[in-house]
């Protein structure tokens, strides 16, 4: 039996933990940061009550964003807008959500910028830099256009 450990991003105590936002110049957008500055990712099309990043090996390279206590405070930093929420892993983590969509780091993501976790395809999907909104989404003026049927892709 070979036990694999990993480092979290863990915020410790009570208190609060704000999600912001930096430009990252290798993507030419803005994406959502940690305390630390680093890159935030999502695992597409893993889901808060679908994960897919379970086993030892992908948390070790994928390491979760978490927090200690459900009591921790989440806030959106500048430019980030969405839903934050935290959600209990089996191995009983609790990992932080935004807009639904589990946060986690890239372990080869050393310095604050890097994106180097964008478009890996590993452990069942593909992993984006959570892009960071620059403005709340505000309801639509008029009513949206009636939707066609939409017609399958080849292989689906």
């Amino acid at each position: 039996f070979r036990r694999v450990l990993f480092r979290s991003t863990a915020l410790a105590g009570g208190g609060a933990l704000t999600i912001g936002s930096a430009s990252s110049s290798s993507l030419g957008k803005r994406v959502v940061v940690n305390a630390q500055g680093h890159t935030l990712y999502a695992l597409s099309p893993e889901t808060a009550t679908h994960l897919l990043c379970k086993s030892n090996e992908c948390l070790k390279f994928w390491p979760p964003l978490t927090v200690s206590s459900t009591a921790i405070t989440l806030k959106d930093g500048a430019g980030v807008h969405g839903h934050l929420a935290i959600l209990r892993r089996r191995n009983g983590l609790l990992q932080v959500t935004l807009r639904g969509m589990p946060l986690y780091r890239f372990s080869r993501d050393h310095a604050k910028g890097q994106a180097n976790g964008e478009g890996i395809e590993s452990f069942g999907g593909t992993w984006h830099a959570v892009v960071a909104t620059t403005r709340k989404p505000s309801a639509p003026s008029a009513p949206a256009p009636a939707s066609t049927p939409m017609t399958p892709l080849p292989g689906y």
